[in-house]
Protein backbone atom coordinates (compact mmCIF):
# COMPACT_ATOMS: atom_id res chain seq x y z
CA UNK A 1 0.00 0.00 0.00
CA UNK A 2 1.35 3.72 -0.54
CA UNK A 3 2.85 5.58 2.16
CA UNK A 4 2.50 8.87 0.85
CA UNK A 5 -0.43 10.78 0.28
CA UNK A 6 0.13 12.09 -3.29
CA UNK A 7 0.36 8.67 -3.90
CA UNK A 8 -2.37 7.34 -2.40
CA UNK A 9 -4.52 10.21 -4.41
CA UNK A 10 -2.79 9.26 -7.17
CA UNK A 11 -3.75 6.23 -6.89
CA UNK A 12 -7.91 7.51 -6.59
CA UNK A 13 -7.26 9.72 -9.27
CA UNK A 14 -6.17 6.65 -11.79
CA UNK A 15 -8.79 4.28 -10.99
CA UNK A 16 -11.24 7.20 -11.90
CA UNK A 17 -9.74 7.78 -15.16
CA UNK A 18 -9.34 3.75 -15.84
CA UNK A 19 -13.29 3.57 -15.40
CA UNK A 20 -14.14 6.90 -17.27
CA UNK A 21 -11.92 5.54 -20.53
CA UNK A 22 -12.91 1.94 -20.13
CA UNK A 23 -16.83 2.99 -20.30
CA UNK A 24 -15.68 5.53 -23.78
CA UNK A 25 -13.64 2.73 -24.91
CA UNK A 26 -16.44 -0.41 -24.88
CA UNK A 27 -19.23 2.54 -26.02
CA UNK A 28 -17.15 3.26 -28.80
CA UNK A 29 -16.29 -0.73 -29.46
CA UNK A 30 -20.36 -0.96 -29.58
CA UNK A 31 -20.89 1.47 -32.02
CA UNK A 32 -18.42 0.02 -34.29
CA UNK A 33 -19.66 -3.32 -33.96
CA UNK A 34 -23.48 -1.79 -34.82
CA UNK A 35 -22.30 0.32 -37.61
CA UNK A 36 -20.60 -3.26 -39.13
CA UNK A 37 -23.43 -5.68 -38.22
CA UNK A 38 -25.91 -2.77 -40.13
CA UNK A 39 -26.40 -3.63 -43.87
CA UNK A 40 -28.89 -1.05 -44.98
CA UNK A 41 -26.80 1.61 -46.84
CA UNK A 42 -29.26 4.73 -45.68
CA UNK A 43 -28.85 3.77 -41.89
CA UNK A 44 -24.72 3.16 -42.42
CA UNK A 45 -24.50 6.36 -43.85
CA UNK A 46 -26.39 8.02 -41.27
CA UNK A 47 -24.12 6.28 -38.48
CA UNK A 48 -20.99 6.66 -40.08
CA UNK A 49 -20.09 10.43 -39.19
CA UNK A 50 -21.08 9.83 -35.23
CA UNK A 51 -18.84 6.89 -35.22
CA UNK A 52 -15.86 8.93 -36.94
CA UNK A 53 -16.73 11.60 -34.24
CA UNK A 54 -16.48 9.08 -31.58
CA UNK A 55 -13.23 8.03 -32.84
CA UNK A 56 -11.91 11.39 -33.08
CA UNK A 57 -12.87 12.78 -29.64
CA UNK A 58 -11.12 9.31 -28.43
CA UNK A 59 -8.06 9.81 -30.33
CA UNK A 60 -8.09 13.13 -29.04
CA UNK A 61 -7.61 12.73 -25.59
CA UNK A 62 -5.47 9.12 -26.10
CA UNK A 63 -7.91 6.74 -25.22
CA UNK A 64 -7.24 5.27 -28.35
CA UNK A 65 -4.22 5.71 -30.32
CA UNK A 66 -4.76 8.39 -33.68
CA UNK A 67 -3.67 5.73 -35.81
CA UNK A 68 -6.26 2.85 -34.85
CA UNK A 69 -8.75 5.46 -35.19
CA UNK A 70 -7.86 6.24 -38.69
CA UNK A 71 -7.76 2.70 -39.15
CA UNK A 72 -11.22 2.04 -37.91
CA UNK A 73 -12.62 5.49 -39.89
CA UNK A 74 -10.98 4.18 -42.94
CA UNK A 75 -12.13 0.46 -42.91
CA UNK A 76 -15.83 1.71 -41.78
CA UNK A 77 -16.03 4.22 -45.03
CA UNK A 78 -14.61 1.13 -47.25
CA UNK A 79 -17.60 -0.74 -45.75
CA UNK A 80 -20.45 1.65 -45.91
CA UNK A 81 -19.10 2.65 -49.49
CA UNK A 82 -19.53 -0.95 -50.68
CA UNK A 83 -23.18 -1.71 -49.40
CA UNK A 84 -25.67 -1.79 -52.23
Amino acid sequence: MANHKSSIKRIRQEEKRRLHNRYYAKTMRNAVRKLRSTTEKAEATALLPKVTKMLDKLAKVNIIHKNKASNLKSKLAVYVNKLA
